[in-house]
């Protein structure tokens, strides 16, 4: 059975890509579009991990993953999140709120792929 990854990215495009990646590695990818009813879904779906985008419309990215953490459910689910604002205020707010992992944009195949094997522990 394939492990669950749900990914919460908001650019059409980069979705397709990581899901792509992610999809021809074994993985099950569920994808949201906004940060609204994330933290839901994340609860409902019990992924492996989450990929999760800083901007996003409506409910921020920074806003799902202190939902994530504030509930036990889902408190200890690895998270990675992304971003294309790489200032290390940025950085610091996502480690803060309680990302697992933090990578800017652009990334390449690889990086996200192998930031998603280390948060499984398939590395």
């Amino acid at each position: 059975m394939a492990q669950r990854v749900l990914l919460i990215e908001d650019e059409p495009n980069i979705a397709e890509a990581i899901g792509f990646i992610l999809r021809r590695d074994g993985w099950e990818v569920m994808h949201l579009s906004g940060g609204d009813g994330a933290a839901e879904a994340a609860r409902r779906l019990m992924p492996r991990l989450v990929i999760l985008d800083h901007m996003l419309p409506g409910m921020s990215g920074l806003d799902v993953l202190a939902s994530l953490r504030g509930d036990p459910v889902t408190a200890a689910l690895p998270v990675l999140m992304l971003t294309a604002k790489g200032l290390p205020r940025d950085r610091e707010a996502a480690v803060k709120a309680g990302a697992t992992r933090f990578m800017t944009k652009p990334f390449s195949n690889a990086e996200i792929l192998a930031e998603v094997r280390a948060l499984a522990g398939r590395d």
